[in-house]
């Protein structure tokens, strides 16, 4: 790491996120959490067996005073309101697609849409990138073989409910 690395980029109640060069970033967790840091990373390895929607995990590791850390790719935001209306249906359009695939696939998200009575931006676990949208934060997500059917599908159709907000959102409706 040099001079430059690391720098904050967001900070939340169970974790900070932290860039650690121009090409990787890493989700340190609060101690009490540490546990999560496996399961995350494992969602996270399922999903990016699928397609590439879901922030692609490098590895796990250590930072220099022993914290844990799970080492993803950096991905660079582009503010969707540059684009014009027809591209960001298109871009929507994937989104959309490639999001049905990971829940065929038995991967749901289940953080699409924050709570309106929660910190942040409504939909801050999506990111438009030079390469499409990208979700980060799959912390809550659920795989279908660790939840079952009943709640799988429960958790698809809240997150299609998200995923209907978040269309009118992108699009501008």
């Amino acid at each position: 790491m040099s001079k430059r690395y690391p720098k904050t980029l967001s900070a939340g109640a169970n974790n900070t996120v932290i860039a650690l060069s121009e090409t990787e970033a890493g989700k340190l967790f609060i101690e009490d959490t540490r546990s999560d840091i496996g399961s995350e990373a494992e969602k996270m390895k399922f999903a990016n067996t699928i397609n590439g929607l879901v922030v692609k995990f490098i590895r796990l590791d250590l930072m220099p005073d022993d914290t844990e850390v799970l080492v993803m790719e950096r991905l660079f935001p582009l503010d969707f309101r540059a684009f014009e209306y027809e591209k960001r249906q298109l871009i929507f359009e994937v989104f959309e697609n490639e999001l049905r695939q990971l829940h065929a696939q038995g991967f749901v998200h289940r953080d699409i849409r924050r709570p309106s009575d929660m910190p942040g931006f409504s939909f801050d676990n999506i990111f438009l990138t030079p390469s499409g949208i990208r979700l980060i934060d799959v912390g809550i997500s659920a795989l279908r073989s660790q939840v079952g059917d009943k709640l799988f599908n429960k958790f698809v159709e809240q997150e299609l409910q998200e995923l209907s907000a978040f269309e009118t959102f992108f699009l501008n409706r």
